[in-house]
């Protein structure tokens, strides 16, 4: 059977909600990622299926599915494929996959997993949406990206209750300081100061809206390493 490039079509079989069905990611992905995709790579997704204790579930939920792992397997012919999630999928084996099991609640178990990982040609956030899930592991492990890779960072529009810290700058308003000002802002000063250390290692940032129509609010903010 022809295998369909287009990487919407893949999402869809797979029932991935980063396709048609839900957030259209995948209509930016493919126009970011062809160049990419008979690349040998390393690759890294955080968050591999909806669920877990940011919808009130048990981080030891049973797992059956990683539709966006199976996704990128079949899109990326020879990448390599890393998958974070604070749930268990260890027992999906393929020879282009690892799975490294973190609770990114604790930013220490972030630079833990770090130092299990290759440095990276694309990243993408799709786990808790926490807003200091979300920095905590941009602070980490965006100097593991590769000079002219992406770090990409979804549903930027909805945290979950169970982790929300109250009063903490949400990521989308802190990448849109950055657009703003060229400089970001932050109400906890020390994350200001460590976010503003990586700057010159920005090249270029993005932030698109939800289904990409301009009168909704952030959804997916793209950071390309200078």
């Amino acid at each position: 059977m022809h295998e369909p490039v287009n990487l919407t079509d893949l999402a869809d079989r797979y029932g991935s909600d980063k396709g048609s069905s839900k957030h259209r990611y995948t209509e930016l992905y493919h126009m970011l990622f062809h160049p990419f995709r008979n690349r040998k790579i390393n690759f890294l997704e955080m968050g591999l299926l909806i669920g877990g204790p940011e919808h009130g579930e048990s981080a030891n939920r049973q797992t059956k599915d990683l539709p966006s792992i199976r996704m990128w397997l079949d899109y990326f012919t020879k990448a390599q494929i890393t998958g974070l999630d604070v749930s268990d999928f260890a027992w999906f084996q393929h020879e282009r996959f690892k799975f490294i099991r973190c609770n990114m609640d604790d930013r220490v178990n972030i630079s833990v997993a770090r130092q299990q990982m290759e440095d990276f040609d694309i990243v993408i956030d799709d786990a808790s949406h926490a807003s200091h899930h979300q920095q905590s592991a941009f602070l980490e492990l965006f100097p593991k990206v590769k000079k002219g890779g992406m770090y990409i960072i979804e549903d930027l529009r909805w945290q979950p209750e169970p982790y929300e810290k109250p009063g903490i700058t949400k990521t989308a308003r802190l990448f849109q300081s950055y657009l703003t000002k060229r400089k970001f802002t932050h109400n906890d000063p020390a994350i200001a100061s460590e976010f503003n250390a990586l700057k010159d290692q920005i090249s270029g940032c993005f932030v698109f809206q939800a289904r990409f129509l301009k009168d909704k609010r952030d959804q997916v903010a793209v950071i390309h390493k200078r």
